[in-house]
């Protein structure tokens, strides 16, 4: 089966690259000169991403910098539309994306076969069903030579698996990510560091509200034993970015999930659910388990 690879006007892709990396160089003076930086509600933008994405990572790799510039992510979805995509193609990095469904890996290699940016050294995209037991194996048996020997470090994990995220997280031993995005449930806010019960055959459900994931002080929890910091989330309120302790402590610092979730995006979200109990009862009924 041929996979038809979307459309690239090389023209437009060459200008955006452009104004992204004066952005990034920005960013980068402003630290080196110590000046004020942006609020994380201020810096986010969508090219690849799903929300904020790729305007907060930007942000954040122009006061970390990138070292190795490998990312991992799980799932990618097709690898278009996911965290990874606009650090490969507009920054140099290149990737292992994993993702359950062929036809969507098949879209994403169609699209880096065919995209200027990574001619030379595309981006792995591998379908797997990851799971807490497999996750390691799944990115050992398909990384690039050379990272994971020594430290193993690369400069972003992403994880978005809509279900066992916590679980998988807990069970990733293999590479050490200098900076990490999660995609979190805010069904509980900034109270409860709750996750779903581990099942590797778990499917999100979608309706009437999300039942899946993990809250946002259940990866604080996990990172925090690991070495990482939250940072801040995208302003929608759905991601959120953990650094690793030794990088930029005073230009990135601590925040608490409390403070996350003042921002005006994920306060209304907290909001709506608040004030619709029907909305939240069923799915807040369901199974789950405090870490």
């Amino acid at each position: 089966m041929t996979v038809a690879a979307p459309s690239i006007d090389r023209s437009a892709w060459a200008q955006g690259r452009l104004s992204q990396l004066l952005l990034l160089q920005h960013y980068q003076a402003l630290a080196r000169e110590e000046r004020e930086l942006p609020a994380f509600a201020d810096v986010g933008f969508r090219v690849f991403s799903q929300n904020d994405e790729d305007g907060v990572l930007l942000f954040v790799f122009g006061l970390v910098g990138f070292k190795t510039r490998v990312i991992v992510e799980l799932s990618a979805g097709d690898g278009i539309e996911c965290n990874s995509a606009n650090l490969i193609v507009n920054h140099g990095c290149t990737g292992l994306l994993f993702d359950g469904d062929p036809a969507l890996t098949a879209r994403g290699q169609a699209f880096y076969a065919s995209h200027p940016a990574v001619s030379g050294f595309q981006p792995r995209l591998a379908t797997a069903w990851i799971t807490r037991d497999n996750v390691n194996e799944a990115v050992r048996g398909n990384m690039f030579p050379g990272i994971l020997e020594g430290e193993a470090e690369i400069d972003l994990l992403s994880l978005d698996l809509d279900g066992n995220d916590y679980w998988v997280l807990e069970g990733l031993t293999c590479i050490r990510p200098r900076v990490a995005i999660v995609e979190f449930n805010a069904l509980w806010g900034a109270r409860r560091a709750a996750t779903i019960p581990y099942d590797p055959k778990f499917r999100a459900e979608l309706t009437p509200v999300f039942y899946g994931g993990a809250s946002l002080p259940a990866f604080v929890k996990s990172f925090a034993r690991r070495g990482y910091r939250l940072v801040g989330i995208e302003r929608h309120g759905f991601n959120a970015v953990f650094v690793r302790n030794d990088l930029a402590p005073t230009r990135l610092p601590a925040v608490s999930a409390e403070e996350c979730f003042q921002g005006p995006m994920a306060a209304i979200v907290q909001a709506v659910l608040a004030g619709d109990p029907d909305l939240t009862r069923g799915v807040m009924a369901r199974p789950w388990v405090d870490v």
